[in-house]
């Protein structure tokens, strides 16, 4: 699965009785599939994945697939502080036709969180899991910094494709690009270098003939392709992927790209997912320039949103831009006046 671009960290919203709204996820969700993101990361810190009952962490899994574009990846939070937990949702997801399972790093015990059980906890999941999995560490929160170590050593399972580091260090993003480098895949991608997912492939418009993956060679008489999932329509070739690297600090982001990092998934991208994609286009384009000056307009604001005042912040500033942000759920509080005026100063340049 290729992991390049942008990925907002959606939230989750909340009537004022704390209930989840799930029609307003729809609403997100819809304009996010309309957006020139490479998808959505559901169920992350950003989404207050560790507030939610395990049935509402279904449904939110079950209504955002229903209704986001099939084009755009969706990676599903499904990390717990079990093996078992963690697998049985990640195993739901799967039958939703998510492409990729997003594992925080356990962390309640960290007293016992030593390199071996962290070892011995991933390359669990990753042996059982029907869904790659993205490393996920987020120290932020968790007060746990998965080891440089320990990641290179998991970097080697076939079924961990990459991580998502949260920790904001760009020479930790370059030392893990640089471990992993040895590290040869592919994945399979459209003609135009976009991922190829589940829910494309899964589509009934894709069943109608052969039931096999088409290649780019293929059509043009080269050698056939391997037939990895039953589609016809979708033109695919292979791109080399490797370990990929996803970070989670946007005021890090272009930095982050410049030592080897594939793209973010970023809570700024939640109420801004413009700004986000225009940095990664910049740089993809090589107009080092653009990108700076975007990356430079973008620091005090997401810095502010995100790191510091975080999920209040971030839903208010997604009210401002015309997704729904509302509450967040008790015990964390929403922002006072002169906070919701200072976002509004903030967020004045990144409307959508």
């Amino acid at each position: 699965m290729l992991l390049q671009g942008i990925f907002p960290a959606v939230t989750t919203p909340f009537y004022p009785d704390g209930a989840v709204y799930y029609k307003k996820i729809e609403h997100n969700i819809d304009r996010y599939s309309r957006t020139p993101i490479a998808g959505m990361v559901v169920l992350g810190s950003t989404g207050e994945a560790v507030m939610l009952s395990d049935e509402e962490r279904r449904e939110v899994l079950r209504v955002t697939a229903e209704v986001a574009a099939p084009e755009k990846v969706l990676i599903a939070g499904t990390g717990a502080e079990s093996v078992l937990e963690t697998l049985r949702l990640t195993e739901y997801a799967a039958k939703l036709k998510y492409d990729v399972a997003l594992v925080r790093t356990p962390h309640f015990y960290r007293p016992q969180m030593k390199p071996d059980a962290l070892l011995a906890f991933y390359r669990t999941v990753a042996d059982r899991s029907p869904l790659p999995v993205l490393l996920y560490t987020v120290p932020p929160f968790t007060a746990y910094d998965l080891p440089l170590e320990v990641i290179t050593a998991l970097a080697e399972h076939p079924n961990i494709i990459g991580i998502k580091e949260s920790s904001g260090n760009v020479e930790k993003v370059a030392a893990m690009v640089n471990a992993t480098r040895h590290i040869r895949r592919t994945a399979s991608v459209t003609e135009v270098q976009q991922a190829i997912t589940a829910r494309m492939m899964a589509a009934p418009s894709n069943h109608e003939n052969s039931g096999q993956m088409v290649s780019v060679s293929q059509l043009s008489g080269g050698a056939a392709a391997v037939a990895e999932r039953p589609v016809s329509k979708i033109r695919s070739r292979k791109k080399e992927v490797g370990f990929q690297v996803l970070v989670g600090a946007a005021h890090t982001l272009l930095d982050s790209l410049q030592v080897g990092a594939g793209g973010g998934v970023l809570g700024f991208a939640a109420p801004a997912p413009t700004i986000c994609f225009e940095i990664h286009a910049a740089f993809k384009d090589n107009d080092l320039d653009l990108a700076r000056s975007k990356q430079t307009a973008l620091t005090p604001a997401t810095r502010r949103v995100v790191s510091e005042l975080g999920i209040p912040a971030i839903k208010y500033a997604m009210d401002l831009n015309g997704y729904y942000g509302g509450l967040p759920r008790m015990p964390l509080l929403p922002l006072d006046a002169a906070q919701k005026s200072e976002i509004e100063g903030l967020m004045a340049p990144f409307r959508n």
